[in-house]
């Protein structure tokens, strides 16, 4: 693929992910490539490619349309990531890190650490954490040496809400944000260490369960549909937004959620 062809790649597909297009909407090549800044044959094999991803669908009148996602697709997509991590970890943790890796792992824990642990976090910790929480996933499965696993990764990472750090500005919005971070980033101490001691099931067990914190979070999104397109435009490709809400209308989704961490928390000291 050549460069212009990668690049309108990545602009195509992060307008998509960015809820820029509603489900349904026609995506034709001419205003795109006017859009892009480019000629329609990079467009066009963009659209390929992003179709064989799985974020757009052919149009009935031709030409492709964005699709809509349920709520069971973006949880599959989810958990599926948190099983590829978890054997990219126990890989690491059975075959034994480098120690290039390992350092690099240990480096994304300070830099965690120094964000979390503030007495409060604003925007720009979140942003740092989020390019943290990044690094950190891409060391693990880059670290396993294992070339299929980073190609379906590369694919669940395309996904809508997929990339490990997709549901991560929602922690901005709401009071227990700052202490799902800490819970998430406990368990990013947790896999390393069991990857240090050779530990390869637990190291597994920590990477599944690590995903389920992005779940809680596209759960918490769903209850206050304004407030998650505001700070999380794509979550307008997910259908059913409003019938997903299940919550006591009576009480926030932060004081939901805050019952859930605590419960989290004791079960932790236990």
């Amino acid at each position: 693929m050549s460069s212009q062809q990668s690049r309108v790649l990545v602009q195509l597909r992060g307008l998509i992910l960015n809820g820029t297009f509603a489900p349904g909407e026609r995506l034709a090549e001419i205003p795109l490539s006017e859009r892009l800044n480019t000629s329609r044959t990079p467009i066009r094999q963009a659209l390929v490619t992003l179709e064989h991803e799985g974020l757009i669908e052919p149009s009935s009148g031709g030409g492709y349309q964005m699709r809509a996602f349920t709520m069971e697709e973006v949880a599959d997509a989810i958990r599926l990531r948190g099983v590829m991590e978890g054997f990219a970890a126990r890989t690491l943790a059975e075959r034994g890190a480098s120690k290039s890796i390992t350092k690099e792992l240990k480096k994304c824990l300070d830099e965690g650490d120094a964000v979390v642990y503030k007495t409060s976090m604003d925007l720009d910790d979140y942003a740092l954490y989020v390019r943290m929480n990044d690094r950190f996933h891409q060391l693990l499965i880059q670290g396993c040496g294992n070339k299929a696993l980073m190609r379906v990764m590369d694919q669940l990472n395309s996904q809508a809400f997929g990339a490990p750090s997709a549901t991560l500005p929602m922690q901005s919005s709401m009071e227990e944000g700052q202490e799902w971070m800490k819970i998430a980033h406990h368990t990013h101490h947790a896999i390393v260490q069991a990857i240090e001691l050779g530990q390869g099931s637990r190291a597994q067990a920590l990477g599944e369960e690590h995903v389920e914190i992005a779940r809680q979070n596209l759960q918490f999104a769903m209850q206050d549909p304004e407030l998650a397109v505001r700070i999380l435009p794509g979550i307008q490709m997910v259908s059913g937004v409003e019938s997903t809400t299940t919550a006591d209308p009576l009480k926030k989704p932060s004081q939901q959620l805050g019952k859930r961490i605590s419960r989290k928390n004791e079960n932790t000291k236990a």
